[in-house]
């Protein structure tokens, strides 16, 4: 693998416990699985994508994105169910980028153009973090120096603990306020959708 700057993970290997039988990566919105429409608006802004998943999920995974734009790798959790911090450290053993992008598979409306912004505030910091309406940080779509939270997740895990945010603690992170958030994009961008309902009232916002 070849030296980038910028590489990008797309988090898929969660179990989707609220959203029923169904794997919530593959569930539609206007048509399109989740973690396709995530894909093809994070493929613009990097130069190299990995997909984190389960084993399970794979073989399904490389078929929706067989059509996908860009090339995509694919890295399976070592430890199934682990949690989003366990997947981006299981990733970030692949990645050859100075920063990664970290986007939920459940964040579909994603905005590249945001996106892209989030590495220019990352630059000279450890990660770009936006806060949501309420001020709580959403590291699950976000921008970090790969070797610091390579090292960071690494000791956090090492530790037992898997809390996400828990990363945000030992890192220099430079947070977009949401008021900064409001002026370059729309909430619904950085909405997750965690069961069926959610992701029908995303659709709806859309049409």
């Amino acid at each position: 693998m070849t030296t980038t700057d910028r590489s990008g993970v797309v988090l898929a290997g969660g179990h989707s416990r609220r959203f029923g039988q169904q794997d919530k990566a593959l569930a539609e919105l206007d048509g399109e699985p989740m973690v396709k429409r995530v894909v093809e608006r994070t493929s613009p802004v990097v130069d190299e994508l990995l997909v984190s998943c389960r084993e399970a999920q794979r073989a399904r995974f490389e078929a929706v994105l067989d059509s996908a734009a860009g090339s995509v790798e694919f890295v399976t959790d070592p430890e199934p169910g682990a949690g989003p911090l366990a997947g981006v450290n299981a990733a970030l053993q692949h990645t050859s980028g100075e920063y990664v992008a970290v986007v939920a598979c459940d964040i579909p409306a994603v905005d590249p153009e945001f996106l892209a912004f989030f590495f220019e505030q990352a630059s000279g910091r450890q990660a770009a973090v936006p806060r949501l309406q309420g001020g709580t940080p959403q590291p699950a779509l976000a921008v970090y120096e790969a070797a610091a939270m390579r090292r960071v997740s690494t000791a956090l895990l090492d530790d037992g603990v898997r809390r996400f945010r828990s990363a945000l603690e030992e890192l220099d992170v430079c947070f977009v306020a949401p008021e900064e958030v409001e002026a370059r994009t729309e909430w619904h961008t950085l909405q997750n959708v965690n069961t069926p309902e959610e992701l029908a009232e995303l659709e709806d916002e859309l049409r």
